[in-house]
C-alpha cells in the first residue's frame, strides 16, 4: 500500500481500491515523487459538474479535475476528482476497458499535481506522450493476461 493516499468511489461507482494504490505505486517507481496527502475520488459526474461550477466557474462537465494544495511538485498534496461516468463515455469512445481509462485519468491527474500542464500544444503533446507511456507500462504491470473488453 501507498502511504497517506485515500481513494473513495462513490454510489454506483465499482473500482478496486488495491489497484489504484498498484498503479499510484508504478507511477512512483517511475517519476519518483512523495504523497504528503493525495486523495483520489470517483464521483458522478453531477457531482463533478457542481464542482467545476464552484471552484473553477466551468459550467460543464469534464472527466477529471485536479487540485493541488503544495507549491511542491516532488511533495504530492492535492486531490483528483474522477467522474465516472464520464471515463465510461471516454472508454467506449477510444475502445479501451473502463479500467484503463481510470488509469490514464489517474495519471494525468498526478502528472498535473507534478507540474505538467496541457494548455498549449507543445506541452499537451508532451504530457500525453509521458501519459500513454506510464498507461502503457502499468497496464502490462498490473492488468497482465487480463481482458477486460
Amino acid at each position: 500500500m501507498v502511504r497517506n493516499l485515500k481513494v473513495n468511489a462513490g454510489n454506483n461507482i465499482k473500482i478496486d481500491k488495491i489497484l489504484i494504490h498498484n498503479l499510484v505505486k508504478t507511477i512512483n517507481e517511475k517519476l519518483d515523487f512523495e504523497i504528503s496527502s493525495l486523495i483520489i475520488n470517483f464521483i458522478p459526474s453531477n457531482q463533478i459538474l457542481d464542482i467545476n461550477r464552484k471552484y473553477l466557474k466551468h459550467n460543464y462537465t469534464t472527466d477529471i479535475i485536479t487540485f493541488n494544495y503544495s507549491g511542491s511538485h516532488k511533495l504530492l498534496d492535492g486531490e483528483l476528482y474522477i467522474s465516472g461516468e464520464d471515463a465510461q463515455y471516454n472508454a467506449g469512445k477510444y475502445g479501451v476497458s473502463l479500467i484503463e481509462e481510470y488509469f490514464r485519468l489517474v495519471i494525468h491527474g498526478i502528472l498535473h499535481l507534478m507540474n505538467y500542464d496541457d494548455r498549449d500544444k507543445k506541452d499537451r503533446i508532451s504530457m500525453k506522450r509521458l501519459e500513454n507511456n506510464l498507461v502503457k507500462q502499468s497496464k502490462n504491470k498490473l492488468l497482465k493476461g487480463i481482458n477486460f473488453k
